[in-house]
């Protein structure tokens, strides 16, 4: 039995003789009046019996908060946050708009001006048909059919025409957004002269998109066919709902097959670009990246095109519907000009915010994604901490996402 000035008998070994009291039990104040010692509770000594209970310490004992994450540029280094992709898009645009809006403003022109002008000569056509009605039932066939191939055939050049520049775009915007994650900036031109020597490999990823995505859709129309041949000498309503239903089903199939893949290859182009790889191994890439977080990929692609969807329709619907009806009304060559510019600045405007923000956003999915199933977020931290010692971002960090720079290839 131990007289209180040596080690309990149950003192683990190694333990000091005098031990402190149990966390949480009340302490002997320093500060106790002579006299007053005996009214203190006295602390039982170590291993004589029951502890009291756990209790939860004080403010400001026990708990240190972890510290911000280091945020040299648009993002903070850590795995990324809906809120985080959202706002350092925004950052991106913000901290470069010369180059970032400068190019696509050039990207959606390019693109916005074949559909004004298949529009404008499909609104000549259809002038003549709504202010002398009476005249319609004697309206030349071809020249109805002419206003639909101008209409239509502008929106598949200009889908031509988006198909090689957003390509382009997705490349150069890619380079400027991985400098800007250390805070780097670069100019247009100097983005483009690093971005050029992938542009084929971005054409083949797209390439391989667009068969992967036509396929289907050529087998869907070929079925269609096959269905309403089949039927062709039922005129029955049956019928008629029945090919309805079929083609419902499948256009539903059909988009769910989209989503999925357009989710899974949502990652290429960053590959591509930062990783230096081929259209091939981008796809296998982009695929592996996105496995164990495919739902919420998608749900952010999803928002995102809805977020951009609205910002653009109220930036594009008042030029359009301003451009649709000078073409519809007028009948000069002077508004015919003024629908074609105003139609060209609604579609510009609504592309130029379009094609920068999915671009960026499908970037920093990229980058999150390999913060968390590859912590490149420590990569990414020690790289930034040596900058900020030099005091600037070196051209050298774009060689950073290279997937052997990864702390789990």
């Amino acid at each position: 039995m131990s007289d209180g000035h040596g080690p309990s008998p149950e003192t683990p070994p190694g333990w000091a003789p005098e031990q402190p009291p149990p966390y949480g039990a009340p302490q002997t104040s320093p500060w106790t009046a002579p006299g007053f010692e005996h009214q203190q509770p006295q602390q039982p000594p170590p291993g004589s019996g029951p502890q009291p209970p756990y209790q939860q310490p004080p403010p400001g004992y026990g708990y240190m908060p972890h510290p911000p994450a280091l945020r040299p540029g648009i993002i903070p280094l850590r795995p990324l946050g809906l809120g985080d992709i959202l706002d350092g898009t925004i950052k991106l645009i913000r901290s470069n708009p010369k180059a970032v809006l400068g190019l696509s403003a050039v990207a959606a022109l390019l693109g916005a001006v074949p559909i004004a002008i298949g529009q404008v000569f499909a609104f000549d056509t259809m002038r003549g048909v709504l202010n002398d009605p009476a005249s319609a039932e004697q309206a030349d066939v071809t020249g109805l059919y002419g206003g639909f191939i101008a209409q239509y055939g502008g929106a598949l050049v200009s889908y031509a025409v988006s198909f090689v520049v957003v390509t382009l775009l997705t490349g150069v915007l890619m380079r400027i957004l991985g400098r800007a994650v250390f805070g780097g900036k670069i100019s247009a031109g100097e983005a483009w002269q690093l971005t050029k020597s992938r542009v084929p490999a971005l054409f083949g990823v797209v390439g391989l998109m667009a068969v992967i995505m036509l396929v289907p859709l050529v087998v869907i129309a070929l079925i269609i066919v096959a269905v309403i041949a089949t039927g062709a000498g039922d005129d029955s309503p049956a019928a008629a709902g029945g090919v309805l239903v079929i083609t419902g089903l499948l256009l539903i199939l059909y988009l769910a097959y989209v989503l999925y893949f357009r989710t899974r290859f949502a990652l290429a182009a960053p590959a591509v670009v930062l990783e230096g790889r081929g259209p091939i191994d981008a796809l296998r890439r982009s695929w592996n990246l996105v496995t164990g977080d495919f739902w919420r990929v998608l749900g952010i692609l999803l928002l995102t095109s809805l977020l951009v969807g609205l910002v653009a329709g109220i930036l594009e619907v008042p030029f359009t519907i301003a451009g649709t009806l000078f073409g519809l009304l007028g009948e000069s060559a002077g508004a015919t000009v003024l629908s074609t510019v105003l139609i060209t600045i609604g579609g510009t405007l609504g592309a130029m915010i379009t094609y920068p923000f999915e671009a960026g956003v499908s970037g920093l999915l990229y980058a999150d994604r390999r913060m968390r199933s590859e912590a490149f977020d420590l990569v990414l931290q020690t790289a930034a901490i040596e900058q900020q010692r030099q005091g600037w971002v070196h051209a050298s960090a774009d060689e950073l996402w290279h997937p052997s720079n990864s702390a789990r290839p």
